[in-house]
């Protein structure tokens, strides 16, 4: 079974690839505004289940949402755990908003799975994005961007998602927005939370 965690636009051979890999049964909005392409998605795996947070449905009335996140039951055969990293804000042009996202953990291959919590670019990107994310934050560090930590203001609500993200013993991380982190991920997430919360963070022992 294939969990789709953040949908993207996809064409004729990202589905060709999925389904040389297995049966896509799971398609995951993980914050409110990952959601574009849940439909698409639908409509090509009709037997998958969509799952989002609840309070995406609030914000898109005629989603057909299978099920909140909020539930915690046991939808993905327990091969990912997550729950909801609370606190952190974003900012558009209507002022700041809530992320309201939900973050993964595969066990199995030590895999943290993020979506706007943490970005990471790195030198494979274009020189342009590699100066943006200079001046804004993420490049080569595994941490949000000075938007959001300037949307901010429940660090304390931040700081205990951090540490229990900290609890799991992970070695790498998938973004949706920049390169997968390879090794010393949870270094990195670690280094790249202390500096959105200015205050040093604890982190369980394991091979993260």
């Amino acid at each position: 079974e294939l969990a789709i965690i953040s949908p993207i636009d996809i064409d004729r051979d990202v589905t060709q690839e999925l389904d040389r890999l297995g049966t896509v049964k799971h398609i995951i909005a993980p914050n409110l505004f990952h959601y574009l392409f849940l439909e698409t998605f639908k409509t090509l795996y009709p037997q998958a289940k969509i799952y989002a947070p609840s309070k995406l449905q609030a914000k898109i009335p005629n989603l057909s949402l299978d099920s909140p996140l909020e539930n915690r039951s046991d939808y993905f055969s327990g091969e990912l755990e997550y729950f909801l990293f609370a606190g952190v804000n974003t900012w558009l042009p209507s002022g700041k908003s809530p992320l309201n996202e939900y973050v993964f953990f595969h066990r199995e291959s030590q895999t943290l799975i993020l979506t706007d919590t943490a970005f990471y670019i790195s030198k494979s990107f274009s020189p342009i994005l590699q100066g943006i994310a200079r001046v804004w934050g993420g490049y080569e560090q595994l941490r949000p961007s000075v938007l959001e930590k300037l949307a901010t203001t429940e660090k304390v609500r931040v700081r205990r998602s951090a540490q229990t993200l900290l609890k799991w013993d992970f070695k790498r991380a998938i973004v949706a927005h920049g390169s997968i982190v390879e090794r010393d991920a949870k270094w990195k997430f670690q280094e790249g939370y202390q500096w959105f919360l200015d205050e040093l963070l604890e982190r369980s022992m394991g091979n993260g």
